[in-house]
């Protein structure tokens, strides 16, 4: 069973509770490419308050939501229903997820050559913010830091766990380029497509993936490797943890990226609805992955070669969404610059 681990001890503990902090993670990404942590020190205030503004967005008309559709050249603002398919991110064929999105890039960027040059502008375009609610943008920025924080803090016990210096992973996430999306899987009462789930079977693209959600009813399942599918557990208090493809090629296949889906509820639950808060942590846009020395030997040599974060994720993005949605997901331009290349003054805040 997928475990529950008390990162605290790690955090603010000595050298011994350091160690067995990071093995257990250890065991949990070499077995299932998944846990689930406590002791994270997320308020729980800040936890309420995000699901409350996102579940006063996705309440608003459709309508309201669509003024604020995402765009072709950049992955921020509203997705609707039927417009991805996560399936397609492995190049398989599923009907539409049922499910509806708002997603958000990096706050806080300097509007400098790094963050808005030609190689970093489209991973930095500043985020879309609705009217209603009003709190939504302070709310969400919030919450996005302290995520941010987080998985800084686990990426620490990843390197000790992988036998690297404790801040290895630091110079390659300090500019990190982390899309953070809330998934609202409505209520179902007319029974899905054949083979259409609220989310389909796929991988995470990055390092990690924290995930809060507000109910285990239609949630996550993880497929074992004999095939079979396992309910991920949840803990009201605690975040999801899993995986991405890119910690699985640092790593060597040491760790794994787990195959998983978002199911839909029983007939008889089917009047219930799901929110999920999922922050998908994505290194910086020019880190090199390739594999860790510490996860090489001459009996196991490197099965990956060299790649970079945004190269990668590009690629993804590009892949999930389904056939007739805009495919400039990387947002570049073949005529004149976008207007959100032009300093942040002259369209709101940059991020």
């Amino acid at each position: 069973m997928i475990p529950l681990i008390d990162i605290e001890p790690f955090l603010h503990g000595s050298r011994a509770d350091k160690v067995r902090t990071a093995e257990a993670l250890d065991d949990a990404c070499r077995e299932f490419g998944w846990l689930v942590v406590a002791g994270h020190g997320v308020p729980k205030s800040l936890i309420n308050e995000m699901h409350g503004v996102s579940r006063g967005f996705f309440a608003r008309p459709h309508w309201e939501k669509m003024k604020h559709k995402m765009p072709a050249d950049r992955y921020r603002g509203y997705t609707p229903p039927g417009t991805e398919s996560l399936a397609y991110s492995l190049d398989e064929e599923r009907p539409p997820d049922l499910k509806e999105a708002y997603s958000m890039g990096p706050v806080d960027a300097a509007y400098d050559e790094y963050h808005y040059g030609p190689a970093g502008a489209r991973y930095f375009a500043p985020n879309i913010w609705p009217d209603k609610p009003a709190d939504m943008p302070r709310v969400w920025e919030a919450y996005y830091r302290e995520m941010s924080r987080l998985s800084a803090d686990i990426m620490r016990i990843f390197a000790v766990a992988l036998d690297m210096p404790e801040d290895f992973f630091q110079a390659k996430i300090d500019e990190h380029i982390t899309n953070f999306s809330a998934i609202y899987y409505p209520s179902q009462p007319d029974a899905p497509l054949p083979e259409q789930l609220r989310g389909g079977a796929h991988t995470d693209y990055g390092s990690l993936t924290l995930v809060h959600c507000d109910t285990a009813v239609g949630g996550l399942q993880i497929q074992t490797e004999s095939g079979a599918w396992e309910d991920v557990p949840w803990f009201p208090d605690s975040f999801s943890v899993n995986l991405g493809d890119l910690m699985a090629e640092w790593t060597n296949d040491r760790w794994r990226s787990t195959m998983h889906r978002i199911t839909n509820p029983p007939r008889n639950q089917a009047h219930l609805d799901r929110l999920s808060l999922i922050f998908f942590h994505q290194p910086n846009y020019d880190a090199e992955i390739e594999c860790l020395p510490s996860c090489v030997s001459a009996d196991n040599p490197a099965r990956y070669g060299r790649t970079t974060s945004g190269d990668h994720i590009t690629m993804k993005l590009t892949k999930q969404r389904a056939p007739g949605l805009e495919a400039e997901a990387a947002g570049e331009s073949a005529g004149r610059p976008k207007a959100w290349l032009y300093p942040p003054e002259t369209e709101g805040r940059a991020g």
